[in-house]
């Protein structure tokens, strides 16, 4: 008798084990780890790795590479490969794009000239091209990665000419960003000095850049265009405005022309003090839009209608200073801001009803200007 209660008592502590064990699995699979470019002018000293927990605190994990200004970061390779620029400029006039093997820490794979001075952007598609953006240069830097992560030597260059109307922020082309347009062959490179949106696509045979029949798209007089989000739809997109703080949707034709639909303002109405725009991201759903604001320093929060258009929902506090890069979680449940001057990161849980942010956890980090999520 005796031994058959222990054995029963046995089977109940197994199958509450294994039922124990599920929450676990779940709680496992919403676990995040994220790389986190940085300014190295103070107490940084390169690219760190961070980690996110499932209900959203965060831990640091420490510095994965020592390297000068890697300010903005990008995957390549299905995530294999971590790209980084420099911002800086070398004796050649040009800033720095790094590779690195990912892993527990990041292994230098190689490291070739961006195309001009102080890049400030890098991204790749799955075909292994890689675009810089070079803001003091001006212009868009073309390179590609192969299978394992080496960076070519620089293929091509598209300068950018013209200025705006700003002084001393719009007197020559400073090249922001670049993004690969969904559905399509062409990319758009954002130029906050000329105030225009450059459009070309890439000839594979010859490496070059070849201007689209809509080659540039203007904006309002003063914006000074920044960065850009797509809908999920790949018909319609914004882009954040860093000198007049807006944001402008644009629509894409069946023809590929680009037209402007609207315009938003990214600060309260009673607003009196100077901010300016840096980052902008859409829920993976298409329901709501993002950006972050530095001097007011706040996330501002839009529905996005049917229509595209875009409804103030609100605005929440960075709980920091000069919130020049977020990101949304790979599972969208939760929002992280890189405050630079604060040196401070901070999570908030996003409802996906309401578009709302709740504070949750923040984390001290040196200088933190980018955030890349590994999934």
């Amino acid at each position: 008798m005796i031994k058959r209660n222990i054995v029963l008592i046995a089977s109940i502590l197994m199958i509450a084990a294994c039922q124990n064990s599920k929450p676990k699995t779940s709680v496992n699979q919403n676990t995040y780890s994220f790389f986190l470019g940085t300014y190295t002018d103070g107490d940084s000293k390169g690219i760190y790795k961070l980690k996110m927990e499932a209900d959203g605190h965060l831990k640091m994990i420490g510095l994965v590479a020592e390297t000068a200004n890697p300010s903005f970061l990008a995957f390549a390779n299905n995530q294999k490969t971590l790209l980084s620029i420099s911002e800086l400029v070398r004796d050649n006039n040009m800033g720095i794009v790094e590779s690195y093997q990912t892993g527990d820490s990041l292994k230098l794979i190689s490291c070739k000239p961006s195309g001009g001075a102080h890049p400030c952007f890098v991204t790749a598609n799955d075909a292994g091209v890689v675009l810089t953006a070079n803001y003091t240069g001006g212009n868009i830097g073309y390179l590609k990665a192969d299978e394992n992560g080496e960076l070519s030597d620089l293929l091509d260059v598209q300068q950018h000419t013209g200025s705006g109307t700003v002084v001393d922020r719009q007197d020559q082309p400073h090249a922001h960003s670049v993004w690969f347009q969904p559905n399509s062959n062409h990319i758009i490179a954002v130029d906050l000095g000329t105030n225009e949106l450059w459009i070309s696509s890439i000839d594979s045979v010859s490496n070059q850049f070849v201007p689209a029949n809509q080659a540039k798209v203007s904006l309002a007089d003063g914006a000074g265009p920044r960065h850009l989000a797509f809908h999920p739809n790949g018909k319609i997109f914004y882009v954040i405005n860093e000198l007049d703080n807006t944001i402008t949707s644009f629509s894409i034709s069946d023809h590929e022309e680009v037209s402007m639909i609207g315009n938003v303002s990214t600060l309260p109405a009673d607003f009196d003090g100077v901010s300016n725009p840096a980052d902008i991201h859409i829920s993976k759903d298409g329901k709501f839009l993002y950006g972050s604001n530095r001097g007011h320093n706040s996330i501002v929060i839009f529905e996005v209608q049917e229509n595209g258009a875009l409804k103030l929902v609100g605005h929440e506090s960075t709980r920091g200073d000069h919130p020049r890069n977020f990101s949304l979680s790979p599972d969208d449940k939760f929002l992280l801001v890189a405050n630079k001057n604060t040196n401070n990161i901070v999570s908030f849980k996003r409802d996906s009803v309401t578009g709302m942010l709740t504070f949750v956890d923040e984390i001290k980090a040196p200088s933190p200007v980018c955030i890349l999520f590994q999934q």
